[in-house]
Order: C-alpha cells, then sequence, then structure tokens
C-alpha cells in the first residue's frame, strides 16, 4: 500500500461532540498505524464566511483552505447527515475552496485545489443508516468537481454507542471497514499521483 503521499482527513462539522469529528480522528489513528501520512483538518480553524461571490476580496482563510486541500492528492470526508443530506458547512467549505480567485496566479482556476483528488466518503450518525443519503449527495458534488471517489465506502450506524473513552472505534469489524476505505483511497491517489510520491504536503 503506498504511504508517502500525503492524506487529509476532516469532518463536516464543528460541534464539540460530534460523531464524525470523532470517527475522522479515529480514522486518522488507524491510517497512520497503516504507515499514512496524516493531516486532520479542523474546518473550525478557518475563518470563512457563508459564500457570497460579491465580497470585495477572497478571505485569506480561503487561500489557505485551497492551498491544504492541494497540497493532498488524497482525502478522506466525514459527512454528517442533516435532513438527509450533507452539512451547510461542508457545503460553504467546497463552494469557497472551488471559487476561482481571478487576481490570484495560483487560484485563477477555481476547481484546481479539488481536481483529481482520490476522495473516501465515511459517515457517522445515530441511526441505523450511518449518515448514508449525506454520502450519496456528497458524492454528485464530488464528482461534478472532477474528484474521484473511491468505491468503498463506510456509514458508521449506532455511533453514539460506536466510540470508546479514548475515541477509538469499539468494534474491529468498524476499525477494518474503515482501514479498507483508507487502504483504497491511498492505493488510487499512488497510481493517479504517482509523479508526487516522496513529496511533502
Amino acid at each position: 500500500m503506498p504511504t508517502a503521499l500525503p492524506l487529509l482527513i476532516f469532518a463536516g462539522s464543528t460541534r464539540q461532540q460530534s460523531l464524525n469529528r470523532r470517527l475522522a480522528r479515529a480514522s486518522a489513528t488507524i491510517a497512520r498505524d497503516a504507515g499514512a501520512s496524516v493531516t486532520l483538518l479542523e474546518l473550525s480553524d478557518f475563518d470563512i464566511p457563508l459564500y457570497h461571490a460579491d465580497l470585495p476580496s477572497t478571505p485569506a482563510d480561503v487561500i489557505r483552505l485551497k492551498e491544504v486541500l492541494w497540497q493532498h492528492p488524497a482525502w478522506i470526508i466525514c459527512s454528517p447527515e442533516y435532513n438527509g443530506s450533507y452539512t451547510a458547512l461542508l457545503k460553504n467549505t467546497i463552494d469557497w475552496a472551488s471559487c476561482p480567485v481571478p487576481a490570484h496566479a495560483d487560484w485563477q482556476d477555481g476547481i484546481k485545489p479539488l481536481r483529481g483528488k482520490v476522495v473516501g466518503l465515511l459517515s457517522a450518525s445515530p441511526g441505523a443508516m450511518g449518515g448514508r443519503r449525506s454520502q450519496s449527495h456528497l458524492a454528485s458534488l464530488l464528482i461534478n468537481l472532477e474528484c474521484w471517489l473511491a468505491p468503498k465506502a463506510f456509514a458508521l450506524g449506532q455511533a453514539n454507542s460506536a466510540f470508546d473513552a479514548q475515541g477509538a472505534l469499539v468494534q474491529q469489524t468498524d476499525r477494518d471497514r474503515v482501514r479498507a476505505v483508507v487502504n483504497q483511497v491511498l492505493w488510487a491517489a499512488g497510481r493517479l499521483h504517482a509523479d508526487r510520491i516522496g513529496a511533502a504536503p
């Protein structure tokens, strides 16, 4: 399994007790144990307003977000499910990430930070379906932005009882399913981005 390409993991939530933030942290541990080079991103670290194309300038944290996304050829997104779809936070993040910046030499191409990324989808929910509907909606958006989606995905149901006190997944079967998504994302990214193997993020 290729491990030299940097892997970005983030959740579409900023809630302190978010199940998907827990899943992102648990996934980062699983990926690191597998030998991956992992960046665990918190969207709360970025001061990004609601998307508005008429703002006089692009916020500095949007540029920072674009840079982080572009630097990582492989992603794992942990998507909460609100009203049967992904969150407004995640949509706002992707809208800003794909917004062209005409005066910026690096980011005039709006989808440069997303094009060609290999993305694995995870989700967690207290319900039995585990947030699977959010994944199906998010998949359409990412494909439209020229991302490659890993065929494997995992929706963690009954997630309120799925983590131990240290934040690890309790069940070995759940850990194995996360690991399978991570492995597939890294395998595919290693082939699509072979020219970047060994490059630092």
